[in-house]
């Protein structure tokens, strides 16, 4: 089974040329640090409230991604919430070499499972790009099945499929799976979901605080 932050980058990637959908620097980090989160929650590593998010257990995953972010966690002494660890570690992830990051990460384990393969195109023998085509495309396909098969129905949803929808409504890549009319259709539902899931509301919110300072700021401008 995929990791959420795993499951993100897939979505994230065309199938046919392995190039990126158009999602912005910030926001992406802001999904990525959430989806890790979502892992370690999943993972019986960490709890929340609406006050805080705590460490319950600090023995090691077998991610060494997660279990670096967990130490992190382990490692504060003060009280911070969810969205506060998420605008900490997107910061933290933001400033990291590219080799650390989580979406290097996350690449470098997909290629590994052999999910993608790793192509680079060279200019003048320069690498002028990376793009990551999907070999094993079903991977993908049973994410956005799972996506559909709760967004259009009634039904109880898993608990790992609320957590899957509300990472990537947070970042908008459903607005690039479905048709403005299909959103429209299923923001009711995508708001029960929103309710259900407490790390995925708080990276909401962390985003829309974040988008609306740049807007200020770009107002000012001018």
């Amino acid at each position: 089974m995929l990791t959420f932050y795993e499951e993100i980058m897939v979505l994230l990637l065309h199938d046919e040329n392995g190039t990126f959908l158009p999602v912005s620097e910030h926001t992406l980090n802001r999904a990525l640090t959430g989806a890790v989160l979502m892992d370690l929650a999943f993972a019986n590593r960490i709890d929340t409230d609406p006050e805080q998010l705590v460490v319950i257990n600090s023995d090691p995953t077998s991610d060494s991604l997660l279990d670096r972010t967990l130490a992190r966690i382990a490692g504060e002494k003060g009280v911070a919430d969810s969205r506060a660890w998420i605008e900490t570690l997107s910061a933290e992830e933001a400033s990291a070499s590219h080799e650390a990051t989580i979406r290097a990460t996350a690449l470098e384990k997909l290629v590994e499972r052999g999910v993608l393969q790793r192509q680079e195109e060279k200019f003048l023998w320069v690498f002028r790009s990376r793009r990551y085509p999907t070999i094993d495309g079903k991977v993908e396909q049973e994410a956005k099945k799972r996506i559909s098969d709760v967004l259009f129905s009634d039904e109880i949803p898993d608990p790992r499929d609320v957590a899957l929808i509300c990472l990537v409504d947070s970042c908008n890549i459903l607005r690039t799976i479905y048709s403005k009319r299909e959103i429209d259709r299923v923001e009711p539902r995508l708001e029960q979901l929103r309710k259900m899931d407490l790390i995925g509301r708080e990276m909401a919110g962390a985003i829309a605080d974040i988008e609306r300072a740049i807007a200020i700021a770009a107002a000012h401008t001018f």
